[in-house]
């Protein structure tokens, strides 16, 4: 498998996490789902954490907005525990983040504009103008023209992951996160979304967090790919370290094999 990184880290690795998750436990009605998960984000980085389905990804990226609270732990961003915050303190802090929602997330009763105009008009005082011209350049960054007028059911999955992308980058946020953003989408089309994943990092300068199973894409898009498995980090490290480790339970993860201790039970 061909690995194609990302870009070099862009920070100081002595220098503050941008996001550190630290000691996560969460669990829901008993059920363990995060357990002593801590991971650090640099700056400037873009991490992938995978992991199958029901390991803990989404709730992983809800603690890291503030979506969810942890039962212990704490979860740092530029050095502030959102986990202390107020509630009307962290609806201000969360605009520091874009988020992707799968499939795109977006309302089907409004237009691409309304849709991505939706935030500005909700978080600033931008005259209808300038909402006018900075929706325009969202969608230059996503590489749509002449879409602004339809409404989602209108387009392509691989449209309307776009316009969720561009809705994700109106406010110009300091941390995009990437919730399964090819999920549904063919191979094709599911290369194309990464590889734009790869430039909105390059040219926006964010910290960049993907959750995924699609491995093709982690390596792609990734400086760094860490491994989720029974509520804690496995395996953290760049593409091709994450290919050569001994780890069987990320050989088998990558392999896609049916049969290994992902699944025979051995790790429960």
């Amino acid at each position: 498998m061909t690995v194609a990184t990302n870009m070099e880290p862009q920070s100081d690795p002595n220098a503050e996490p941008m996001i550190s998750l630290q000691h996560i436990y969460k669990s829901f009605e008993g059920k363990e789902v995060l357990r002593d998960l801590s991971i650090d984000i640099a700056r400037g980085e873009s991490v992938v954490i995978v992991g199958g389905s029901g390991t803990g990804k989404s709730v992983t990226l809800k603690h890291i907005i503030g979506l969810l609270r942890p039962d212990s732990g704490h979860v740092m961003i530029e050095g502030r525990d959102i986990t202390e915050m107020r509630p009307v303190e962290l609806n201000r802090f969360r605009q520091h983040f874009g988020m992707a929602f799968q499939e795109g997330a977006l309302f089907d009763s409004m237009s691409v504009f309304e849709n991505i105009a939706f935030p500005l008009r909700r978080h600033t005082k931008m005259t209808e103008e300038a909402i006018a011209a900075r929706v325009e350049e969202c969608l230059e960054q996503v590489h749509l023209h002449g879409v602004d007028g339809k409404r989602p059911s209108e387009l392509s999955g691989g449209m309307r992951r776009r316009v969720g992308f561009a809705r994700a980058i109106s406010l110009k946020p300091e941390i995009l996160l990437f919730d399964e953003p090819t999920t549904g989408l063919d191979p094709v089309i599911s290369d194309v979304v990464a590889d734009l994943i790869v430039e909105m990092d390059r040219t926006l300068n964010t910290t960049t967090v993907t959750i995924t199973h699609d491995m093709k894409v982690a390596f792609k898009i990734a400086d760094r790919v860490a491994m989720l498995f029974q509520g804690h980090i496995v395996e953290d490290g760049t593409p091709a370290e994450f290919q050569r480790s001994e780890n069987p339970i990320v050989q088998q993860f990558i392999e896609g094999r049916a049969e290994g201790p992902l699944t025979d039970g051995t790790n429960e």
